[in-house]
């Protein structure tokens, strides 16, 4: 599903928030939205969500507009990862996972064992397959964390819209997320991600580069993340390289000095 932001605009009391900003993602693709602190990520997320009415412009899925669609309507299209997880719920981690198909319990077609494979292959692919009758309450910040991206995985939609997936995993949770997500992408659906980690946006198809919520730059990683314009946006220098190891580039701080 193809998802089209034409000159959004998201303004609170008067103080502008995010925009104007205009893309879009086709089905097949990742995009990567990254920018410093303050720069209107998450809040252009939600809007993408359809959590946000946007003050100007608009977001459609394909040729609809969000703002036009149900709550209902919108979970079968979208799937959201929120940046931060419930830590205190009285809820087994398959109980969580399990929230993400209540958005087809009205699908007379897919009966109970569909459901159940669709919640545990969710909960195989976040390496928590052994983990399923455990409280969410005792995880590590890391375990909920995939515990939150197994619900959207078992939400099955065509987009999927996730804010800092990588927070709290260590480092080989983080490259199963992220070769996860390139996989996702192969099978014909759209992965719109917030990063932090200029490195990891670096294997993703397109980069949004956002700067106090404006749209900074848009197009490959390799034209995006360039020294000049990350040292600029940032307020800080920063060198861009080729990797040592693969193909690509790699990202760092300049040393002082």
């Amino acid at each position: 599903m193809k998802v089209h932001a034409s000159a959004v605009r998201f303004d609170i009391n008067g103080t502008r928030l995010v925009g104007p900003v205009g893309f879009a993602a086709d089905p097949g693709s990742r995009l990567a939205i990254v920018g410093p602190n303050g720069a209107g990520k998450s809040t252009l997320l939600r809007l993408l969500a359809g959590e946000l009415r946007p003050t100007a412009g608009s977001i459609a899925y394909d040729t609809v507009d969000a703002t036009h669609l149900s709550i209902s309507d919108l979970a079968t299209r979208r799937a959201v990862l929120g940046q931060h997880q419930a830590e205190d719920v009285a809820f087994t981690v398959e109980q969580v996972v399990a929230m993400g198909r209540y958005a087809h319990r009205a699908n007379p077609s897919i009966g109970r064992a569909e459901h159940q494979h669709s919640v545990a292959s969710a909960l195989d692919a976040v390496d928590l397959g052994g983990l399923g009758g455990r409280s969410v309450s005792s995880l590590s910040s890391g375990e909920r964390q995939r515990t939150a991206i197994a619900r959207v995985l078992a939400q099955d939609t065509p987009l999927l819209l996730l804010d800092e997936p990588t927070t709290a995993l260590d480092i080989r949770h983080q490259q199963m997320v992220v070769e996860m997500i390139g996989a996702l992408a192969d099978g014909g659906r759209t992965v719109v991600a917030v990063l932090h980690d200029l490195n990891l946006a670096t294997s993703f198809d397109r980069v949004l580069l956002l700067s106090e919520g404006t749209l900074s730059a848009h197009g490959s990683a390799e034209e995006v993340l360039t020294s000049t314009r990350l040292s600029e946006v940032y307020q800080y220098p920063i060198e861009v390289i080729d990797h040592p190891l693969r193909s690509g580039r790699l990202i760092l701080p300049r040393p002082a000095t």
